[in-house]
């Protein structure tokens, strides 16, 4: 760091032009990259997916997504007469699309009558079928009568209210990172950590740009890049800025200050960036394309951030950095008195704190014995809104919900077809089941259509899916079941029956690279545990508010979801594995510092603390606002995604390294420093052997 720091000073103006460069490109390069992103969902080898692939390819539509539901309603009599030509002629406008109608799809009152229009899968978000379907059923209904669509995807866009987009997103949570910047620095200081991490943010898109042209880049990568961008660069920046002006309090030249700042602050930066790409890389273990993807370009975000802090952020510091830092209200000449009187008294008070911390960890940890892994019932989808009213209108009718997730069972031929949907028809849990009309077959093939009593929305519901499955299993000239409900099953035994692999690989990289910053085999032992119980209370904590609805309703209008969308738990542990982690070695590396200077571990502990303790707590609300803005949209998903999110961090942050850590490492005393000389020479370190003898407990509090 030393060495690197040094090259930055003697070149600054260089390195700030070479990042002013990648900035623009960036900032060119962004609209393109976003629409290189891809919308992919796929789970090769997994036989509901491969189904779907086969319809897909067969028919052009269907399959990989759900359908929508056209309807015509005649308020003042039967409709059922003049829905099968209606629902023709939408056929006949919109030949990519499968329109299937059915004597069974009305309302009990036979004032509307429904079809499931089957679509392709969309290449971009530029694709919507929603309005040419709008438009070609209203063109084609008669007088009198009226129109309209609704389905899961068109209840999951959120009702009538579009949200916020990514930019608006980003200035939001920026807004908020430079309130607590301003707070913390009280200077124009502030700017700098916001400049590096917009540099960051622009700089990761244009990365990720060439990486599409590699391998395909989930969608979902757009909105982390730009909002744990800006929160992992803050934070990092937070950290060596903080330091670079204690060194300066401490009467160091600029130079040196800068020079230190990275070698102590810097460093451990590093280490920070590394455990939250291994935490994002470890997905590339899993046999499921878009999750790979993640891991890839999320991994990007961190290594990114990491290469500016170190970077181009001592370039700035080292020129106007004395300049920028007025007025200079807050000093950081003495450690925080309020955080130091706090380690002070967990300390003191050690086995009181980790009970406690373990009581509130315990009661969030209970309720994720209860997740249910799969799609958000549809109560929670929307609450106003065309699709919404539509919906439940047809509920209203008598129509099954099962509509909403209906299975396709593809066949070799029609005999097939015929055979399969007069079994399955006899099926329970199954409402109705038919063979789509011979006139949208195609390779001869067949489809059958199966409607569920309820949608198949998560492992609770799926009875009427694994029931289809058993039913057809060995039939001739059937090829397979496709469906939401069928996907689910593939995704958990594609993510979740390999997902223990992936946490083999990200804990053993964890615990060795933590264990060379720590010099200890202690530590890094208990940071691993720690962050499994912080992300199981975290999943608790969205089983509480999200699944089971306590909470969700008030603060965001949103129903129980009744299930945590299947592809949410496996992202949320790959972001905040590394970014809890973050915590971690911001204060233990300080702690370790405190503990070489004084040979004391609750010196180490008091010190550490006082000195790291604002500095988490800020970097944590940082990234908590940046999460909240993105629970602005109007999606459910990405309001749990942004919420579970924004929980984990404040409850690592609060619960974990404001409590728990200090006290655990207070009780393991000088065990937390040994590392023994064969394990430092597998680590290529120094051993650490610290004497038996420690100052006493109450020396830590006068510190």
């Amino acid at each position: 760091m030393k060495r690197l720091t040094e090259f930055v000073l003697r070149h600054r103006r260089l390195v700030v032009i070479g990042w002013l460069l990648l900035f623009v490109a960036g900032g060119a390069a962004s609209s393109h990259t976003s629409k290189r992103l891809t919308i992919d969902f796929s789970l090769p080898g997994q036989p509901g997916y491969e189904t779907e692939r086969q319809i897909q390819d067969h028919y052009g539509n269907g399959g990989l997504t759900q359908p929508i539901i056209a309807t015509l309603t005649d308020k003042s009599g039967d409709v059922s007469q003049q829905a099968a030509p209606t629902f023709a002629a939408v056929q006949k406008k919109l030949p990519t699309v499968r329109v299937i109608g059915n004597p069974a799809f009305l309302t009990k009152d036979h004032h509307t009558a429904y079809a499931l229009v089957f679509y392709p899968f969309p290449k971009s978000f530029s694709d919507n079928y929603d309005n040419p379907v709008k438009a070609a059923l209203a063109a084609a209904a008669p007088s009198g009568t009226t129109t309209s669509i609704t389905g899961y995807d068109e209840l999951g866009n959120g009702g009538d209210n579009n949200g916020p987009g990514v930019l608006l997103e980003t200035l939001l949570g920026g807004l908020g990172a430079l309130a607590v910047l301003a707070f913390v620095f009280a200077s124009f200081l502030a700017l700098v950590p916001m400049l590096v991490a917009a540099v960051s943010i622009l700089t990761t898109f244009l990365v990720l740009l060439g990486l599409t042209y590699i391998t395909d880049v989930s969608f979902i990568v757009e909105f982390l890049v730009a909002l744990v961008g800006l929160g992992v660069a803050v934070d990092y920046s937070l950290l060596i800025v903080t330091r670079w002006r204690e060194e300066r309090e401490h009467g160091r030249d600029n130079h040196d200050a800068v020079v230190t700042a990275m070698d102590t602050a810097g460093h451990a930066v590093v280490f920070s960036g590394v455990t939250v790409a291994i935490g994002l890389l470890a997905l590339v273990v899993l046999p499921v394309p878009f999750l790979r993807s993640m891991g890839y370009g999320g991994a990007l975000i961190p290594l990114v951030s990491v290469l500016s802090a170190c970077t181009l952020l001592p370039a700035i510091l080292g020129g106007i950095g004395p300049r920028v830092d007025w007025p200079k209200i807050r000093h950081e000449n003495n450690a925080s008195r309020v955080w130091s009187r706090w380690a002070a008294t967990i300390v003191r008070r050690r086995w009181i704190a980790v009970g406690a911390a373990g009581i509130v960890l315990a009661l969030l940890v209970v309720p994720f014995f209860g997740i249910k892994v799969g799609l958000a019932d549809t109560d929670s989808l929307a609450k106003s809104g065309s699709a919404y009213d539509t919906f439940h209108g047809l509920r209203q009718g008598g129509v099954s919900a099962g509509v909403l997730t209906p299975m396709e069972v593809l066949t070799k031929d029609r005999t097939a077809a015929e055979s399969a949907a007069s079994r399955l028809s006899q099926v329970g849990g199954v409402t109705t089941a038919f063979a789509q009309p011979a006139a949208l077959d195609r390779a001869g093939t067949s489809d059958v259509i199966v409607i569920p009593d309820e949608e198949t929305v998560n492992s609770q519901s799926l009875g009427p899916v694994h029931a289809v499955q058993d039913a057809v299993a060995g039939m001739p000239g059937v090829v397979g079941v496709g469906g939401a409900g069928p996907v689910q099953i593939d995704y958990v035994n594609a993510v979740y029956k390999n997902f223990p692999y992936a946490l083999a690989v990200i804990t053993v990289l964890t615990y060795i690279l933590l264990a060379r910053a720590f010099r200890s085999l202690l530590l890094p032992l208990k940071a691993v545990l720690l962050n499994l119980f912080s992300l199981a209370a975290t999943f608790g904590g969205m089983v509480l508010f999200w699944q089971w609805g306590h909470g969700s309703q008030t603060i965001y209008g949103v129903a129980p979801t009744g299930a945590i969308t299947f592809w949410l738990p496996i992202l949320v542990f790959g972001f905040l594995y590394g970014l809890s982690m973050d915590y971690e070695v911001f204060i233990l590396s300080r702690v370790r510092e405190e503990y070489d200077k004084s040979g004391s571990t609750d010196i180490g502990v008091v010190q550490g603390i006082g000195r790291t303790g604002r500095l988490v707590t800020s970097a944590a609300v940082i990234l908590f606002l940046a999460f909240l803005s993105l629970s602005s949209g109007p999606q459910t998903d990405i309001k749990v995604l942004a919420t579970g999110l924004g929980f984990g961090i404040l409850l690592d942050a609060t619960i974990i390294r404001s409590l728990l850590v200090p006290a655990l490492v207070s009780l393991f005393g000088r065990l937390n420093w040994v590392l023994p000389p064969w394990a430092a020479r597998l680590l290529r370190v120094e051993p650490s052997m610290p004497p038996p003898n420690e100052p006493a407990v109450t020396d830590a509090v006068t510190v």
